[in-house]
């Protein structure tokens, strides 16, 4: 199992189009949880965040590979990873932001 942290810098004035992103996933949650088994993820969790005047949103993620659930999403036919995509294009600010370094993982084995 691979875990996966990552803080992504946001275009400015992306604000209403997360709120739209946000609404769409949580509306369409089972497709979503779809989208996330057949990556072979088993959770996927994302917070938005203000630092310093900037928008982020941090993902975090526990897949079985994060670079087969990267492919799968990439190929995906299912319209919540279309959304995902295009999400990305539109308001992501490309090559900024930074991916974490796992330094303490606890877990109950429970929700």
């Amino acid at each position: 199992m691979e875990i996966f942290a990552r803080i992504i810098e946001l275009k400015p004035g992306s604000a209403d189009r997360v709120d739209a992103w946000t609404k769409l996933i949580n509306a369409h949650q089972s497709a979503a949880v779809e989208a996330l088994e057949a990556e072979g993820g088993s959770v996927e969790s994302w917070f938005s965040l203000s630092l310093n005047g900037k928008d982020y949103l941090l993902c975090y993620m526990r897949a079985d590979s994060m670079e087969h659930s990267q492919d799968v999403a990439s190929k995906s036919a299912n319209p919540v990873d279309a959304c995902h995509q295009q999400f990305k294009v539109d308001t992501w600010v490309r090559g900024a932001g930074a991916v974490g370094k796992l330094l303490v993982d606890l877990s109950t084995g429970s929700e």
